[in-house]
């Protein structure tokens, strides 16, 4: 069992002395669920083109995808069972929805708003990818200094209260799930568990990724009417 982000502050305080030779890495590993897959192969060919896809392969082998901060933060297994970080960077899965947005970058973790953590081939370190416009944020040079951001706001980057807000009312987070806003953030849209319902991990970036794409363009301070509803056929063909 790992630990709720409120026992995690409790444990840092009663052992601060005792913990200061531990890396953040260890630390972040340490307060997390078990692993989410065995050990993972060989360097997988999806890493390469990444400076820091050394970085990435050296955290799954020590623990191979894990959940953290009441689940809040999910890294991706190396897995061919489930949605790994291999079956989650698919084309064919979401990633078609966001066209030219995601080009050159690779998910390797997101928050329980499902704001990515990913990789780019275009520059070196680790960014924040918000999922509703495209945008990314760089956010560390390594995955240490990453660790540390986390550990040090786990509140603001990872979504964590509004986690704990939406389980305390409706029960734990089904695996695969992640809260999504009824109205979308950058619409106008409320960080409350009033406005966030469990939706499925993929059709919820299917959907913001569309949103993304269509919106990409707009001036600041456009109105938007969302019309739920079948696609244009068109639009589908994006294969």
């Amino acid at each position: 069992m790992f630990l709720t982000a409120a026992r995690f502050e409790s444990f840092l305080n009663r052992t601060q002395i005792q913990v200061t030779d531990m890396t953040r890495i260890d630390k972040l590993l340490s307060i997390s669920s078990a692993p989410l897959a065995g050990p993972p192969g060989e360097f997988p060919k999806v890493l390469e083109p990444y400076v820091l896809g050394r970085e990435v392969y050296t955290l799954l082998e020590q623990k191979n995808g894990f959940y953290a901060f009441e689940s809040a933060l999910h890294v991706f297994p190396l897995s061919n069972k489930g949605e790994g970080l291999e079956r989650w960077n698919a084309e064919d899965l979401w990633r078609y929805e966001y066209k030219d947005l995601v080009n050159g970058l690779l998910f390797f973790a997101e928050d329980v708003l499902q704001d990515q953590f990913c990789l780019s081939t275009k520059e070196q370190g680790i960014y924040r990818f918000l999922a509703e416009t495209g945008q990314t944020e760089f956010m560390a040079e390594s995955f240490e200094q990453w660790a540390d951001i986390l550990l040090a706001d786990f509140r603001g980057q990872t979504g964590w209260p509004l986690l704990e807000a939406w389980q305390t009312q409706h029960g734990k987070l089904s695996e695969g799930k992640r809260l999504m806003p009824k109205t979308p953030f950058f619409l106008g849209g409320s960080y409350s568990i009033d406005n966030l319902w469990a939706g499925d991990a993929v059709d919820g970036m299917k959907l913001k990724g569309d949103l993304a794409t269509q919106t990409r363009s707009l001036p600041d301070q456009s109105r938007v009417r969302i019309n739920v509803g079948p696609k244009p056929k068109e639009s589908q063909d994006h294969l």
